[in-house]
């Protein structure tokens, strides 16, 4: 068993990350395909409070990002596809066969949410694209509308029949325009000249423990299964195989004793310098951030996402991001754009810890303008 310091072991996550330099993943569109490639996905949200999650994500590690970069990645060069890992994000095609499984189960076995899609509807939203090409749930104007049963649900039955297309793999989201999704055949989308073969589940579990330790370095149970408890035991027992063969070593934190951790040996070799005050204003869905009890393990910050709570129980505010400088998360600042008179608003400056300074505020400043820039730049 090995122990490092804490400080060493965020200098680790975040190199992991790409937070620790300013263009880890190099410049222009093949940066955003890169990125992707690298973290293993890139999660999506609706909220747009500030830019939406997934651009947001991809520009703190991308300083030239634009959003036509992703749309590229997703629609034209196709090197990135959406699928749900612990939630809807980005994934990068080259994956696509880890994620095929799943699209089966899903097709054998749907979920209670996807009972009443009728065969009748699927053939229908089938039909139509087969005949029409990409087709979001705008362009069907024929449905007989039904009362909703649930505040996601859409009056029009062939939004779920859609949705199930998308889930067991017959159907791909080609192309998202804002927040609408317009979905193709996933064989003509990719255009395969032989379509990816299944991961077998061993496949599956070793993707999921070599995808976490490039993207964490140090990874535990917790953090390889996030929201996905029922892998945890074939994980371990792979987490232990790998250790035997001496690929991995387990870990202690100073501070953070009750965390069993492993790593790669090369990793514990890396010298890591960040670079001099880099600042970073990250997404609550970042992943340096989703994962809280991580984060509050490793950082000593406890991220509070309060959008849901009453006005009067919030400590940091609406939508509050917190701010990365210099390896330790220093603030978090409650944000909103307001596109309508173009600028980015300041709700709330919340310091964390002992982090006030002078020096500190200033280059936040200097990194609120450049995030100011790119909420506004369409």
């Amino acid at each position: 068993m090995i122990k490092i310091s804490k400080d060493q072991a965020k200098k680790l996550w975040i190199h992991a990350q790409g937070l620790d330099e300013k263009t880890p993943f190099g410049k222009g569109a093949r940066a955003t395909q890169a990125a992707v490639e690298h973290l293993g996905y890139v999660q999506i949200d609706t909220i747009n409070v500030v830019e939406r999650c997934h651009h947001h994500i991809l520009f703190t590690r991308i300083p030239d990002y634009k959003r036509q970069h992703l749309h590229q990645s997703q629609s034209k060069d196709k090197t990135v596809f959406e699928y749900w890992t612990h939630a809807l994000s980005y994934v990068p095609t080259k994956d696509f066969r880890f994620f095929m499984p799943e699209m089966k189960r899903v097709r054998l076995s749907p979920s209670q949410w996807f009972q009443s899609v009728k065969k009748e509807e699927m053939q229908k939203v089938l039909r139509l694209i087969k005949k029409d090409g990409p087709l979001s749930i705008r362009d069907i104007e024929d449905d007989v509308l039904v009362e909703k049963n649930h505040p996601w649900a859409s009056r029009k039955p062939s939004k779920k029949a859609l949705q199930l297309g998308f889930y067991t793999g017959r159907l791909v989201i080609s192309e998202r325009q804002g927040m609408l999704k317009k979905y193709e055949l996933l064989e003509r989308h990719f255009d395969w000249d032989e379509k990816p073969k299944a991961a077998t589940g061993k496949e599956i579990i070793e993707y999921l423990v070599t995808r976490s330790l490039r993207s964490q370095s140090l990874v535990s149970l917790e953090s390889i299964c996030y929201l996905d408890a029922k892998k945890k035991m074939e994980v371990k027992k792979l987490l232990e195989s790998k250790v035997r063969k001496e690929e991995l070593v387990p870990v202690k934190v100073d501070g953070i004793e009750k965390m069993d951790l492993w790593i790669r040996p090369e990793d514990l070799e890396l010298k890591l310098e960040e670079e001099n005050d880099l600042v970073h204003i990250l997404s609550p869905f970042d992943p340096l951030v989703i994962q809280r009890k991580r984060l509050q393990a490793f950082f000593d910050y406890e991220h509070r996402f309060e959008a849901y709570l009453p006005k009067e129980k919030r400590l940091y505010g609406y939508f509050a991001l917190p701010v990365l400088l210099n390896g330790k998360i220093v603030a978090a600042l409650d944000l909103k754009t307001d596109r309508d008179k173009k600028k980015l608003l300041l709700q709330k400056w919340n310091w964390v810890g002992k982090a006030k300074s002078t020096n500190h505020k200033k280059l936040i400043e200097e990194e609120l303008h450049r995030f100011e820039k790119f909420q506004l730049d369409f």
